[in-house]
């Protein structure tokens, strides 16, 4: 993976963001995890001195006293945030992801988001000031223990409530793009383009007197585009083989219409094809390849539909021979496909973060579309 500011910055929104999808080099995101730990060190370090060395003004001065204490508080802070970080990657895992997270019930997230840094806390305080040097016996023993214990109690408290209103935060950030994402799937549905439907029924009539076979095909094919996009609308996901039925019967369809103009070719195995996806990933992409691609040509062309695994990445790429992404437009073309592949963007985005992409390129000939989205492990 290319490391650029790109990068940093998607890897770091993923990590501020609590996502359990994380962005970017493994290492980046333990990076992340230690530069707070030593951000945190410092306010701790500044609260010990003013408790016990207000009175001294030579202990303010004293650099390796600073040093020192900052060592310490630093091991603590970093036994907890590993802590922290260890126990959202396993638990995610053993959950099955982001997107198993996101199907949770609200009070589900708030409380797998809370009570994780608060268990972390609880455990990692007094494990991490005994690997700091600290004898917790005689902190207890001593005479001024109990308040400093009382004073660590306060702060780890502090700190879980920080953490419990930040991903409390984040939890209903969570169901609200939740939320947007299925008012973008269902809006996405009600903006049947009036040409292709119009069409589609002029054509089903023109044929049914001199061709009623075909018309019948026709007929077929335009009901199963509509079944399998309104079945779509009520599933989160469903398995890539059921949106490249869907996108074959939308090809038969413009097929019809287009005759020997409009060749096309479907290639996925069938551990691509078993991988959940959000559903009406593919169809958009091949109406603009079709419309703005292969259409405006005499010839017609080719679309070529594919999905692979690469890695823990599915790649789905959508390739038209027709004028590509650089040609001028035509008159009185649409101009909506823009907001379709931003639809898009956007979905992927609420559900996955900077984990998945689209990316729409010249192919010399055509245009070449791809989508990369993470795949989540299997929920135990």
């Amino acid at each position: 993976m290319q490391l650029d500011a790109a990068t940093f910055r998607a890897s770091w929104q993923s990590w501020a963001g609590g996502s359990l999808q994380r962005v970017g080099p493994y290492w980046m995101q333990w990076l992340w995890t230690l530069l707070f730990c030593l951000a945190l060190a410092v306010p701790f370090t500044v609260i010990g001195f003013s408790a016990f060395a207000r009175e001294s003004e030579s202990a303010w001065r004293n650099w390796s006293g600073w040093l020192y204490w900052y060592g310490r508080n630093l091991i603590v802070c970093l036994t907890i945030g590993v802590l922290i970080h260890a126990a959202f990657d396993l638990l995610g895992r053993l959950f099955g992801g982001q997107a198993t997270v996101r199907r949770w019930r609200p009070w589900q997230r708030t409380l797998f988001f809370s009570g994780v840094p608060l268990l972390c806390v609880v455990v990692g305080w007094p494990l991490g000031l005994t690997l700091a040097g600290a004898d917790i016996r005689k902190w207890v023993l001593a005479g001024w223990g109990p308040n400093v214990i009382a004073g660590s109690l306060l702060v780890s408290l502090l700190l879980t409530f920080f953490f419990n209103h930040y991903f409390a935060t984040r939890s209903r950030q969570i169901e609200a793009e939740k939320r947007a994402t299925e008012a973008q799937l269902r809006l996405l549905q009600g903006q049947i383009e009036p040409h292709f439907l119009f069409n589609t029924l002029a054509g089903v009539l023109s044929l049914i007197d001199h061709d009623p076979h075909k018309a019948k095909q026709m007929l077929h094919d335009f009901t199963e585009v509509l079944r399998s996009s309104l079945t779509a609308l009520r599933s989160d996901t469903s398995p890539l083989a059921q949106e490249l039925e869907l996108a074959e019967s939308y090809l038969r369809l413009l097929g019809a219409r287009m005759e020997d103009r409009l060749r096309w070719q479907i290639d996925a195995d069938a551990a691509a094809r078993a991988v959940p996806v959000p559903p009406l990933l593919l169809q958009p992409l091949i109406e603009n390849a079709i419309h703005h691609g292969l259409e405006p040509q005499l010839q017609g062309g080719t679309v070529h539909v594919s999905a692979r695994l690469q890695g823990r990445e599915l790649v789905l790429e959508v390739h038209d021979d027709g004028r590509g992404p650089d040609a001028p437009p035509r008159p009185g073309a649409r101009k909506d496909h823009g907001m379709a592949l931003a639809n898009i963007r956007g979905r992927l985005h609420s559900r996955y973060g900077h984990a998945a992409s689209l990316e729409v390129r010249a192919a010399h000939p055509g245009t070449r579309a791809v989508i990369r989205l993470p795949i989540d492990p299997p929920a135990d």
